[in-house]
């Protein structure tokens, strides 16, 4: 349903903007003046690495952050401040840092050698508790959620005989070329809403490419059945963040997901779930448990390594035979890597437990609250989103259901949110739009609460 604010808490735009564009030069000035170390790295890091980062996703204003450590739910910049750390690495953070199950397993296997192209027990015990948790009974691993996403995109070409795959519109899965399409496409250029157009989501993407993948709307069975029936006995099948994550968090309406698989099955094409944000952070079993359905293809990555870079495919016997008997190569020289899967498998065992999955719920529903206190009482045209360990603030009064509709929203919101929090030690992933919160096993409510005195900071001050 939507909020109706109260006539008395209604801004102009005019006034929305001034106080908005205030408090974001104030915030970006405070920003600058605690972080001088890292602003020597970064002029310092422009001369060896290009853009002065590791990943382009690290190039934010006012400035590229530069960490020194993390241990528990802390994390601490070059320069000595300590953030509670809601970053989590998009979500490879579950475990917090330094965590002792894993810092364990780590140890004890790297003085046992750390590679040898060759498999080891670990591997078998984490497939079996992906298994068990998925529903779905054979694995392999990889090294990243583009990885996971490649394999799976090859593997319906190569069961279904198919060249064409649909993705959702605003869905990220790693940056390989069939799924570098309508990622983060500006409004000019998507096309009318119920015939989407894809836009290469950078450069350096072949024509090819664009006319392989086919985009379909997120809650949108109709768009999907269109392209079915257009691409008669041409589409391999299809990729979706079950929940997506790509644009805050965008809940499936209820009987999307099934349908989808209901839907393609008919049209002998396959479903693939990219789990790499949503797998073990939603809950034990990923959004594939939380919503019951269970795809053809399942992609892991991020917190299922423990911080390590690990990722795993899993998929139904019938889809997975297809790899067990060779005839789709799914190779790579560490995958499986002895170290990554020590951590994995101690991640599975000992971190993710019931207990702390009840403690992250209890930690949710404490931000779930308070912030909408707050929202409710400044009249801000906001909502919270969360589910499992993922959270975020919606600028929107009216819920959001698809790419389009979170097109509308204002980021001017997101962006003076997030400075504030970082000035007040709150670390949260740049990008806040697009991006999520995470509550880690080691947060406690010390933590949450630094989250919740820096939102009414910021209400405050977008709202005088």
């Amino acid at each position: 349903m939507a909020v109706q604010l109260p006539k008395s808490t209604r801004a102009t735009s005019k006034e929305v903007d001034r106080r908005l564009e205030a408090v974001v030069a104030e915030q970006e000035r405070i920003f600058l003046d605690r972080q001088p170390r890292s602003r020597q790295l970064s002029e310092r890091a422009v001369h060896a690495l290009a853009g002065g980062v590791t990943s382009s996703w690290q190039i934010t204003r006012p400035q590229t952050v530069w960490i020194s450590h993390g241990i528990g739910s802390k994390i601490y910049d070059v320069d000595g401040t300590e953030y509670v750390d809601m970053h989590g690495g998009y979500g490879a953070g579950l475990a917090g840092h330094a965590h002792p199950a894993i810092v364990e397993a780590v140890r004890g296997r790297v003085v046992r050698g750390t590679h040898f192209a060759q498999p080891t027990e670990d591997a078998i015990v984490v497939a079996e508790e992906l298994a068990s948790r998925f529903d779905l009974p054979l694995w392999r691993f990889t090294n990243s959620g583009t990885e996971s996403t490649m394999d799976a995109v090859h593997l319906m070409r190569a069961i279904t005989g198919r060249d064409l795959i649909i993705k959702v519109e605003g869905c990220y899965h790693g940056h390989h070329d069939s799924v570098q399409v309508s990622v983060t496409p500006e409004a000019d250029v998507i096309g009318p809403a119920d015939r989407p157009v894809g836009a290469p989501a950078s450069t350096g993407i072949p024509e090819a490419f664009l006319a392989l993948t086919k985009i379909a709307s997120f809650n949108s069975l109709e768009s999907v059945r269109r392209l079915l029936e257009e691409y008669p006995g041409q589409i391999a099948g299809m990729i979706i963040e079950p929940i997506m994550m790509n644009a805050g968090i965008i809940m499936p309406v209820e009987g999307y997901l099934a349908g989808l698989k209901e839907l393609l099955h008919k049209h002998g094409a396959l479903l693939t779930f990219d789990e790499v944000k949503t797998g073990l952070t939603v809950g034990p079993g990923g959004a594939t448990a939380a919503f019951g359905t269970t795809p053809d293809i399942v992609c892991l990555a991020k917190a299922i390594g423990g911080g390590l870079c690990f990722g795993a495919v899993g998929g139904t016997k019938e889809v997975m035979s297809f790899v067990a008997n060779g005839i789709y190569n799914m190779v790579g020289t560490f995958n499986g890597n002895p170290l990554s899967v020590a951590a994995g498998r101690a991640m599975l065992e000992e971190v993710v437990t019931e207990e702390a999955y009840e403690k992250i719920g209890a930690l949710r529903a404490q931000i779930d609250e308070a912030l909408g206190e707050v929202i409710i009482e400044a009249g801000l045209p906001a909502h919270v989103v969360s589910i499992g360990a993922k959270g975020c603030v919606t600028f929107s009064i009216e819920p959001v259901h698809d790419y389009r509709d979170f097109l509308e929203i204002d980021d001017r919101y997101n962006h003076a949110h997030w400075l504030i929090q970082h000035n007040g030690g709150v670390f949260l992933p740049p990008w806040g739009k697009t991006e999520q919160w995470l509550v880690s096993v080691q947060h406690d409510s010390s933590d949450v609460d630094r989250l919740i005195g820096n939102f009414k900071r910021f209400a405050r001050a977008v709202r005088d």
